[in-house]
């Protein structure tokens, strides 16, 4: 096992890459925290980690909100001793018209997305420092911070700024002995691609950018999620690695079987 008694905080744990990243860690022998905003979802993940064999236990937390941030690691901290990783994949997204975006729906994305991602990256580094012995951070990146969509784009400015905090905190945390890469995943089969795969025509443009001609499953990045916080990233820090079915190496549209 990669994880053997790794204490490991995920953010946004509650569905989805989450979730995935979460069931992942706790297979590979992690001491998992589950962290979401929605209690009920999370409790029940955890729940499911504990009847696998594994060890979880739940904290709620608004990544928005630095003394929740704190109380998280430090609720960690109390179950199972330290943090030796943190995954700050907490995110949301909302769509909308460049001209009728609202400045109040572009503070929320990026207080989640952007600001998240530094407050829990900040907090758990913290921890890691004070207990020594350094550490893993992973952020949650996407293919969108390279290739932009226009109705989400306060999602595609958080990851792109997502991006460069994963190399500054990389750099600052690498003589602390605290490594910090990224995932950027493309198309991945979460509830929000679930919800549109019925959909012919808009499935059909989702595959038609993909060059192996599928959609992922979340526990693809799961499982890169665990590669990053053990040892056989060990020599990587500062990076962000594209989970895209080759998306991002594409130059045409590849044709879709009808």
């Amino acid at each position: 096992m990669r994880l053997k008694d790794k204490v490991v905080v995920v953010t946004g744990a509650a569905q989805g890459l989450g979730r995935a990243c979460a069931e992942c860690m706790a297979a590979e022998g992690a001491k998992v925290v589950v962290s979401d905003m929605n209690a009920e979802s999370g409790e029940s993940v955890a729940a499911a980690i504990r009847t696998s064999g594994g060890e979880a236990t739940f904290i709620a937390c608004d990544v928005g909100d630095k003394a929740q941030v704190t109380a998280l690691i430090d609720g960690a901290v109390a179950a199972f001793g330290r943090v030796d990783s943190a995954v700050a994949n907490a995110g949301i997204v909302n769509f909308a018209d460049f001209l009728d975006l609202a400045e109040e729906d572009f503070d929320a994305v990026l207080r989640v997305n952007l600001k998240g991602v530094f407050l829990t990256g900040q907090a758990a580094a913290r921890q890691m420092v004070k207990q020594g012995g350094g550490g893993t951070i992973i952020t949650m990146s996407s293919i969108n911070a390279v290739v932009a969509i226009p109705n989400i784009l306060p999602y595609v400015t958080a990851k792109g700024g997502v991006n460069q905090l994963t190399k500054a905190m990389a750099l600052a945390l690498a003589d602390k002995g605290i490594r910090v890469n990224g995932i950027g995943p493309g198309s991945i089969m979460t509830e929000m691609l679930k919800s549109v795969a019925n959909d012919k025509a808009a499935m059909h443009k989702v595959l038609a950018r993909t060059p192996m001609g599928r959609a992922g499953e979340p526990s693809e990045i799961g499982k890169v999620a665990v590669f990053l916080a053990s040892e056989d990233s060990s020599y990587m820090t500062g990076e962000i690695i594209y989970v895209d079915g080759g998306r991002l190496a594409l130059n045409y549209t590849v044709p879709v079987a009808e």
